[in-house]
């Protein structure tokens, strides 16, 4: 049994506890909060049950692509270095695309902040001269995210300019140097065919975050 478990057996009947760890009598607590409260706990557990069938359908799809290449792999006679490697399978009719994909998370070190004041002193320096794009660009590559967050594309795509100027080349140099390899995440991701078409609609399972 766990201990929120055995925590809210604690809680006598008659009796609610509130977010401060509080006990209040039921009959103190409004019908409008009692139905928030009713809302929030079956939305939260339905979530929860939702959440574990992703973990299991996850852990599923990875070993049963992993058994697939390992197939493929003896078949040919040949030994696999490791498990890393992206991969896609199709059904036999084309309705259905399954991948299996690999991606480094990318974190950023202090060397960011000098390339940041650096591309700042570039657009200062080309003042009028300046695409205005680019500012917009360079902006946006260092607003942060709701959690305070560099966002990582906005920022590699600085380095896809082509731009000859020292400074902002110096700038690009320090954009790299901050560049840091934190992990890797895994990611299944499915895909149906439109009709007859050779397009694809992804079946979104956000299934990184699991």
């Amino acid at each position: 049994m766990s201990q929120t478990e055995t925590h809210e057996m604690q809680i006598p009947p008659g009796y609610l506890r509130n977010a401060a760890g509080h006990l209040v009598p039921e009959d103190q607590v409004r019908e409008q909060d009692k139905l928030r409260d009713q809302v929030a706990r079956d939305l939260a557990i339905e979530a929860e049950q939702l959440n574990e069938r992703l973990r299991t359908f996850k852990a599923r799809a990875l070993a049963d692509i992993a058994d697939l290449v390992q197939v493929a792999a003896e078949r040919y006679h040949v030994r696999l270095g490791g498990k890393k490697g992206n991969v896609t399978i199709t059904s036999y009719n084309g309705e259905y695309k399954v991948q299996r994909a690999y991606a480094e998370r990318i974190a950023f070190s202090e060397e960011l902040e000098a390339a940041k004041e650096l591309l700042n002193q570039c657009i200062e320096r080309w003042s009028q001269g300046a695409n205005p794009h680019i500012r917009v660009l360079v902006d946006r590559a260092f607003r942060t995210d709701t959690k305070g967050q560099i966002k990582t594309t906005a920022v590699l795509e600085l380095l896809r300019l082509e731009i000859d100027d020292e400074q902002w080349q110096r700038a690009m140099e320090a954009l790299r140097d901050s560049i840091q390899t934190t992990g890797t995440a895994v990611y299944v991701r499915v895909y149906k065919r439109i009709g007859d078409s050779d397009q694809y609609r992804p079946l979104p399972l956000d299934l990184a975050a699991v």
